[in-house]
């Protein structure tokens, strides 16, 4: 652990004022991607099936009583159960009822130090009263929509304009998601080209061309893209994290296909760092596509005005020809998101009444509502006024460095960092792998080879996870925390104690992976008897429906007849 080099920002860019920025160190990506290749090659560290099984019963059973009936109630009505993604926890997902600064409290009265922070956009703790208070007033003056333009549109837009000068203009959107789709768009438009490049395992949301790559480098469209037909993935690229030679390489080739329009990064790494990236790599990206003519797309959607004012741009002193916005553009509110940039790129998302004109569209019924506007110019103004930045990232760097002291203690093989108030906690690698490669079956051999041993240590992590929750602490799957500015030394040195409760639990898996993955295998039906059985069964299926559809296309035809009948002889 305690091998990983961080280096001072004074070290890296001597001379540079960042006293207002979130990050004060920068960990060595070399050290940090070794150490997670060293985690991913040796036994999963963890608690053992006995003691989840207590948690279960001990914890959740017993503390977690009304949150099991409601969201077992809702597996009825809500696919999984719940709405949100983030919401799926081990062994079933918690209702919560109150957020407040650095905590949560669930609906049996259970109270829980917040490091997911509602997937990172609230940065001054949760319902943070100033923000509150005006979108309160606002709800009692014109609600949260009007359908028309509200004065919370532009100060947002110049309030955003003032902290990161590369956004000349700004369109606000519902979600990162939405302002990816826009941003591409644009990219295409502005370019007259065609291809996209992303980096492997990054998530810019869950838009068909964007399921690509997802989450672990190199797996291209084999693990996420269901439902997805392939030739949707037709224009778009992957290429390994930190590695400025094959970006190059893609954006030599893609000049004889036309050209790239652009190439889309999350500044700190994939996945919001899991995969973690040099200090000028950004640099590197920005100056390959001046040179390629492809546009520069930042996703900020995490670290906007998370590490700081300036964003993740500011940063690292680049100038990013896009930028796409999410969470805290709303303040923690719904319906955020938003594409920023150059005017000259910006101005192609024109309004709809710009008919004739070549533009990209774009819409959104709820965009820019008044409340999300509103929250999100008061959120930022908060954040300057507080230096909101600057203390949560000193929180995350105090939460490193005694998990780091822990795992060190307790002897365990964990990878800690951070970037800022982003801290991640690797305990089984589940997102670690890395099958980037030109060659495609390069990289399906090894996903095919290595797939169920993905799963076992995904298992292992919500195991994790779980533990966690029981123990008060709320995190990002198991593996991720986001630390806000309500994270007190206090909240932070409270949080450690309650992991230490945690690692006092774990011991290795001594029997050899291939136990578990036979074991996991056997559980969800992946074994040679459960293969058999799911065949039969779609077959089945399969008959069924044929069955069920020949006599409903009967029904209808005769309905048909009837409902031309009854045209052919109405009145009017």
């Amino acid at each position: 652990m305690s091998d990983i080099k961080n280096y001072s920002l004074s070290e890296i860019a001597p001379g540079r004022d960042f006293s207002h920025y979130g990050v004060s160190r920068w960990a060595s990506a070399k050290d940090i991607n070794t150490k997670l290749k060293e985690l991913t090659d040796q036994n999963v560290f963890c608690i053992t099936d006995e003691e989840y099984a207590n948690i279960c019963k001990n914890y959740y059973d017993v503390k977690c009583a009304k949150s099991k009936a409601i969201t077992g109630e809702a597996k009825k009505y809500i696919p999984g159960g719940v709405q949100h993604n983030l919401a799926f926890n081990k062994p079933f997902p918690m209702c919560m009822v109150k957020a407040e600064g650095a905590y949560l409290y669930d609906i049996d009265g259970n109270k829980y130090t917040d490091f997911l922070q509602a997937g990172g956009p609230t940065i001054l703790g949760s319902n943070f009263p100033e923000v509150q208070e005006e979108a309160i007033e606002l709800i009692k003056d014109c609600g949260p929509v009007t359908g028309l333009f509200h004065e919370a549109e532009l100060l947002i837009a110049k309030e955003i304009n003032k902290h990161m000068p590369n956004i000349e203009m700004f369109r606000m959107l519902g979600s990162g998601t939405e302002s990816v789709m826009a941003a591409i768009r644009v990219a295409r438009c502005a370019t007259h080209k065609k291809r996209v490049i992303k980096i492997g395992g990054a998530y810019h949301g869950w838009s068909d061309q964007m399921v690509y790559g997802l989450k672990i480098p190199g797996t291209r469209q084999f693990l996420e893209s269901f439902g997805i037909p392939n030739n949707i993935f037709s224009l778009i690229d992957e290429v390994q994290p930190n590695n400025l030679e094959m970006l190059e390489d893609y954006l030599k080739a893609n000049q004889r296909k036309g050209g790239t329009a652009c190439v889309i990064v999350e500044p700190v790494g994939p996945e919001s760092g899991t995969r973690p990236v040099d200090w000028n790599y950004n640099k590197g990206v920005e100056m390959l596509c001046r040179k390629y003519g492809a546009l520069f797309i930042f996703d900020e959607v995490v670290t906007g005005f998370r590490v700081g004012l300036g964003g993740a741009q500011g940063l690292f002193d680049v100038h990013p020809d896009l930028t796409i916005f999410g969470k805290i553009v709303a303040g923690g509110y719904p319906a955020a998101g938003g594409v920023g940039g150059k005017k000259e790129y910006v101005s192609c998302m024109a309004a709809g009444v710009a008919s004739g004109m070549k533009r990209a569209y774009v819409g959104g019924t709820l965009a820019a509502n008044p409340l999300s506007a509103l929250a999100g110019y008061s959120a930022i103004k908060c954040i300057a006024k507080y230096d909101a930045c600057a203390k949560a990232g000193r929180a995350g760097d105090r939460l490193t460095d005694g998990l780091v002291r822990l795992c060190n203690e307790y002897k365990l093989p964990y990878v800690a960092y951070n970037q800022g108030s982003i801290v991640h906690l690797e305990c089984t690698g589940a997102m670690s792998y890395d099958f980037s490669a030109k060659c495609l079956l390069k990289s399906l051999l090894p996903i095919l080879k290595k797939q169920d041993m993905i799963y076992v240590r995904k298992e292992a992590m919500e195991m994790m996870g779980a533990a966690y929750m029981s123990h008060g602490i709320v995190t990002l799957a198991g593996s991720r925390l986001y630390t806000s500015m309500a994270d007190t030394d206090e909240v932070i040195d409270e949080a450690l104690n309650k992991f230490e409760d945690v690692f006092k639990l774990i011991v290795e898996r001594k029997q050899p992976m291939e136990v578990y993955v036979q074991k996991y295998k056997k559980e969800h039906g992946k074994d040679k008897e459960g293969k058999a059985k799911r065949k039969a069964d779609k077959k089945a299926a399969i008959a069924q429906r044929k069955a069920d559809g020949k006599v409903a296309a009967a029904k209808a035809k005769k309905d048909l007849v009837k409902l031309k009948e009854t045209m052919k002889s109405a009145k009017c």
